[in-house]
């Protein structure tokens, strides 16, 4: 019987699986490497009372079982919230998800007729088996439309030409969206219990002060139930003793190089399965150049408080302009008035798509905030002296590179895992490195903690698509052991994971 767990990561997947764990009565040990936040990601930065969201982040879910989790974390705490976002090009705004009489409108005719017959000979002579980013979005829109709305923002995130990145990233992503869902979604009445793309959504619940609020919360449930939260932990050692319990011994280190210990019946790892490796050792050599191959695309965020009008209302904007280094600019006061104390000021995030040791990385605070100054009055959204102050966050490791060897390297790292290994457990973003929503990442932390309370592996996580919708096959399951009801008729995989 499992009576210690514990959980590597404070992010959304570790909160939920330690609340879960606790609530049922199992003693969890949040290790989260952050001295000062829980939530990974997901977490609310705080600076001269002004908040700032690490990405955007829209609390929605196909799945009821997220969405009631959500509510019972915060309740009236969670505000709705329109869905507004545009894209930038050619110093004009388009609405995203397009909206192909305004996006032809202000293109031009001449534009809008060659990004018509571009879609058209799309439509006609479709790629058969897209293997990239560029093919799969050309097969959606259409070569021009891909070149305009897809391809500059695209290659900033990720760093590397749309050719180079898996169709997987595409189709998770942008699933169920071409340019005639959009079309079909302008005209289209809306009906109660219609299907909805996610690409589509026009509005979606986010806790009043940010989604750390949401963490936050998660984390004092956690500690109220008898876990315990550790900030500024980061795992360095992962040893599955010799004793006949079979438990783990886990070695993590603070800011200053001094170890803890701890000893748990089970491990739930969210962090990067490339650090998983490292901290695990001993693998075969073609496991670890598999592990060592996984790549991760960093992050950061300059927050820039300007006094003066809000220029625009969007949630977000991407930026489809090589002249600017910035990909996208947030807008905290449209996620949530309180996100800024001072209503008088907006307070504009522009992030950066980096990797550590690039140019971008590696500018002092000082220097990045000077940048981000003159691309936002450059864009047009806001003038030089209303801008009062700045403010950066990094996040390293933020998003999971879908290239081409992707799939077959962490196929060869499960593999290993599995057949390796019992009672450890990988969930989450980075944990399973999948480029997947938290909602996502909440539901593997799900199924995993009924798995670890049934003392079976009744479900297999990886089975959760992108909709944190758990993948039908062999009969119908029943309520979790977590006492929480899942998807509706969830069921048992056939081959379950996780098994030594």
């Amino acid at each position: 019987m499992t009576e210690h767990v514990v959980v590597i990561g404070g992010g959304p997947a570790g909160l939920t699986a330690a609340d879960l764990l606790t609530r049922a009565g199992v003693k969890a040990t949040v290790l989260e490497a952050d001295p000062e936040y829980v939530g990974g990601i997901s977490r609310t930065a705080k600076y001269k009372g002004y908040r700032f969201d690490i990405g955007g982040h829209r609390f929605f879910s196909k799945s009821a079982e997220v969405e009631d989790y959500w509510t019972d974390l915060l309740g009236d705490d969670l505000l709705i919230r329109p869905r507004t976002s545009r894209i930038y090009y050619d110093g004009k705004y388009f609405s995203y998800p397009l909206k192909p009489v305004e996006a032809f409108k202000t293109l031009g005719p001449v534009e809008a007729t060659r990004c018509a017959a571009s879609y058209g000979k799309a439509r006609i002579r479709p790629n058969p088996d897209p293997q990239n980013f560029e093919e799969w979005v050309t097969n959606q829109f259409g070569e021009r439309l891909y070149s305009i709305f897809f391809k500059t923002y695209t290659e900033k995130v990720w760093g590397m030409p749309c050719s180079e990145i898996s169709a997987d990233w595409a189709a998770q992503r942008i699933k169920g969206l071409s340019l005639g869902s959009a079309v079909l979604s302008a005209i289209k009445p809306k009906k109660e219990g219609d299907e909805v793309v996610k690409t589509l959504i026009d509005s979606f619940r986010y806790p009043r002060l940010g989604p750390g609020m949401m963490w936050e919360r998660a984390a004092e449930r956690v500690e109220e139930q008898g876990g315990t939260v550790k900030l500024g932990q980061r795992v360095v050692g992962l040893e599955a003793s010799e004793d006949e319990a079979g438990r783990w011994i886990v070695t993590a280190e603070n800011a200053s190089r001094e170890r803890s210990t701890y000893v748990a019946d089970d491990v739930i790892s969210s962090m990067p399965m490339r650090s998983l490796m490292r901290a695990l050792g001993g693998a075969p050599e073609p496991v670890t150049e598999a592990a060592e191959a996984l790549r991760y695309r960093d992050f950061l965020i300059v927050a820039l408080i300007v006094r003066g009008p809000d220029r625009f209302s969007d949630n977000w904007v991407y930026i489809h302009d090589s002249a600017v280094t910035v990909g996208r600019v947030q807008n905290f006061k449209s996620w949530s008035p309180e996100m800024v104390p001072d209503p008088d000021t907006n307070c504009y995030g522009l992030e950066y798509f980096c990797s550590r040791g690039d140019d971008v990385w590696e500018q002092d605070d000082e220097s990045l905030i000077e940048m981000a100054k003159a691309e936002l009055v450059e864009l047009g959204m806001a003038e030089a002296g209303e801008i009062e102050d700045g403010h950066v966050v990094r996040q390293p490791k933020a998003y999971p590179v879908y290239d081409a060897t992707y799939t077959e390297n962490v196929a060869a790292v499960r593999s290993y895992l599995e057949d390796a290994y019992e009672g450890l457990h990988l969930i989450g973003r980075n944990g399973m490195h999948k480029y997947n929503n938290q909602d996502h990442a909440i539901m593997t932390a799900m199924l995993t903690v009924d798995n670890i309370l049934a003392g079976t592996p009744l479900y297999d996580p990886w089975q959760v698509n992108e909709d944190a919708e758990y993948h039908e096959s062999g009969s119908a399951g029943s309520e979790g052991a977590s006492g929480l009801r899942l998807v509706p008729q969830r069921v048992e995989a056939p081959a379950p994971a996780g098994t030594r």
